[in-house]
């Protein structure tokens, strides 16, 4: 599967948009993990069909309610299928 990382800067954090994401992610068929970073962003990893990791990152572009997306880096990592979808603590 395509597989993805997705660098998410604006307000990202305390709002909620790791648990957002991980629903949208399970709607769409992608495996993968979200955490917050120290530097304040969210990073992403996906994997999932073409199709599926672009209807995925227009959600993410959208956010939950509270949240703002100032600007989303992707970068295409190898081909890798995860399993399930997990919000990384740290």
């Amino acid at each position: 599967m395509p597989a993805r990382r997705y660098i998410v800067t604006g307000r990202v954090q305390g709002v909620g948009f790791r648990y957002f994401v991980k629903t949208i992610a399970e709607a769409f068929d992608i495996s993968g993990s979200v955490s917050n970073r120290a530097d304040g962003g969210v990073e992403i990893v996906a994997a999932g069909t073409p199709e599926n990791l672009r209807a995925f990152k227009e959600q993410v572009e959208l956010g939950p309610a509270g949240a703002r997306v100032d600007r989303i880096e992707t970068e295409h990592l190898p081909d890798e299928r995860y399993r399930g979808f997990a919000i990384v603590r740290q």
